[in-house]
């Protein structure tokens, strides 16, 4: 067995399972009653399902121009989902879009009733 073999074995292995999770977490925004749960279920494991999917590409292609780019494509997701998705729950919280007896904690709405927004905002 070559080094060959033991990097197309990782490769398949982790786009299996990259596969597997955002699978995953496309079930979850269907089966998920409230949007704070859907939203976790897409954020969760649907990045790390994408960086092992980015990881199992890496193993295969086994260019270095090509992992350069895949690292940054992760980065990227990264960085960009949890914000997105923290913006997203803090619009529909101001929004009134959340059910608040699921909630366990909520830090935010008090917050939110001493902060005067201006008129006009989204």
């Amino acid at each position: 067995m070559n080094w060959t073999t033991v990097f197309d074995v990782i490769a398949a292995i982790c786009l299996l399972a990259g596969a597997l999770l955002t699978f995953i977490a496309g079930l979850g925004l269907v089966r998920l009653p409230d949007l704070l749960s859907r939203m976790h279920a897409a954020t969760k494991p649907q990045v790390l399902g994408l960086c092992l999917v980015l990881t199992g590409l890496g193993f295969r292609l086994r260019d270095l121009e090509v992992v350069a780019l895949l690292v940054l494509v992760g980065l990227f997701q990264l960085i960009t989902s949890p914000v997105a998705n923290h913006m997203v729950a803090r619009a529909a919280v101001r929004a009134g879009q959340i059910d608040r007896d699921r909630l366990i904690v909520d830090e935010l709405t008090p917050v939110l009733e001493n902060f005067d927004e201006p008129r006009g905002a989204p």
